[in-house]
């Protein structure tokens, strides 16, 4: 079993201590197994997969077939063509609602997300209910930061045709009870898209298990390269969809006037895509499963309790996440009282402790809540508890700073 000295040591970026990064919910750093296999593979493999006959491209598809395998095994995907690679989670939601939205929603019919979906959830269906006519819906958080079953059951209704839902809200920590949503939704015969980014580097999610009919997440999220993505989505859903790109190797036979496709998961990864991105990816796969959930869970559940006990007990902020520890993961938003969440990251950034500000891509959740902006400090594997003690001691700093100007 590893210690969390020896998971962190596996990061090289991290081995200067003198700074706390705290910002893995928007790109988690990467361990040397994961860079090591995209340097080999550019060293001793770079070819175009699929795309010759030659030995190279040969080992090149096979090593990018193994990472898609890789991926299936994560998430438990029954066949490894329900795996695409896209960029990133952000292209795999379009592509679902471009693909599967614009070809079977119409007039009437109803889409339901949550209010604390990400953008790159909300806007697409946006578009969606803009050209078929469709109405979008939301469900709304009660005091507690969570989605309780009244408004879940409320919403989603015998119209709802596609629920979006997110399994770990990336700006509140609130872990969504991702089953039954799927359940109520597939009794009124709606599809379900669950964006798992936040929270597969975190907790195991099993795509046959919950029944979820599409799925995405990024690499680069989870100690996997930058520009891969992943879509899973449920063979007969994907068959019969038209492709989202259209171009190279995604076809079978192209005519003057006329074109065919190709078998899944071709028919949707159109044009070279990053190989040596994807094996990083299969990579971070093999690092995750190689510490393991359970251990993980083990260790971010110490943090977050550590961190969400030391950011309570300051008397200068607002924390804006569950009290109910079950239902949350090791995300903290926060303001310090008449401070600009931009001024207080940037204050943080002096004393080398490293946090997002902003609306984190959330403007109609951050809306809802009464907010501008928030202070966000996100959670790896390779934190620790002095990483969390420099956050404090800064933000005691911040106030301290600033009392003087400003009345309470």
């Amino acid at each position: 079993m590893k210690s969390n000295n020896d998971i962190r040591a596996d990061f090289e970026i991290l081995k200067n201590n003198e700074y706390a990064y705290l910002d893995s919910g928007a790109t988690s750093q990467h361990p040397k197994q994961v860079l090591d296999s995209v340097n080999d593979y550019y060293l001793h493999h770079n070819a175009n997969p699929y795309r010759g006959a030659y030995s190279l491209s040969v080992t090149a598809t096979q090593m990018y077939n193994d990472a898609r395998h890789k991926v299936a095994k994560l998430i438990n995907s029954k066949y490894d063509e329900e795996i695409l690679f896209t960029k990133n989670a952000t292209e795999s939601l379009n592509l679902v609602a471009y693909s599967y939205g614009l070809s079977n929603l119409h007039k009437g019919d109803e889409i339901v997300l949550s209010i604390m979906e990400h953008h790159s959830m909300i806007v697409p269906w946006q578009m969606v209910a803009h050209k078929t006519g469709a109405t979008l819906n939301y469900m709304y958080l009660n005091d507690d930061y969570c989605l309780d079953y009244d408004e879940i059951d409320a919403k989603i209704t015998p119209k709802t045709k596609v629920v979006g839902i997110s399994s770990v809200s990336n700006v509140l920590g609130t872990i969504n009870d991702v089953d039954y949503i799927i359940k109520r939704a597939h009794q009124v015969g709606a599809i379900v898209i669950v964006d798992i980014s936040q929270s597969i580097a975190h907790m195991p999610f099993d795509v046959q298990k919950s029944n979820a009919d599409f799925v995405a997440f990024s690499g680069h999220k989870m100690y996997g390269p930058m520009g891969v993505g992943v879509l899973y989505g449920k063979k007969e859903l994907l068959q019969t969809m038209p492709p989202f790109l259209l171009g190279g190797d995604m076809i079978e036979y192209v005519y003057e006037q006329d074109a065919t496709f190709a078998e899944l998961p071709n028919k949707f990864e159109a044009g070279t895509q990053n190989a040596g991105g994807v094996v990083g990816l299969g990579s971070a796969v093999d690092y995750l499963l190689n510490i393991g959930y359970d251990r993980i869970k083990e260790i971010e559940q110490d943090l977050s309790d550590y961190a969400y006990n030391k950011l309570s007990s300051l008397s200068f902020i607002n924390l804006y996440c569950t009290k109910d520890h079950t239902k949350h993961s090791g995300v903290f938003s926060f303001n310090v009282h008449n401070i600009h969440s931009h001024d207080v990251a940037s204050i943080l950034d002096a004393y080398n402790v490293f946090i997002r500000s902003g609306n984190h891509c959330t403007q109609p959740l951050l809306r809802k809540l009464g907010l501008e902006s928030t202070c966000r400090a996100s959670l790896g594997i390779y934190n620790t508890h002095e990483d969390i003690d420099r956050l404090v001691q800064a933000l005691e700093h911040v106030h301290e700073t600033f009392k003087k100007y400003i009345k309470e």
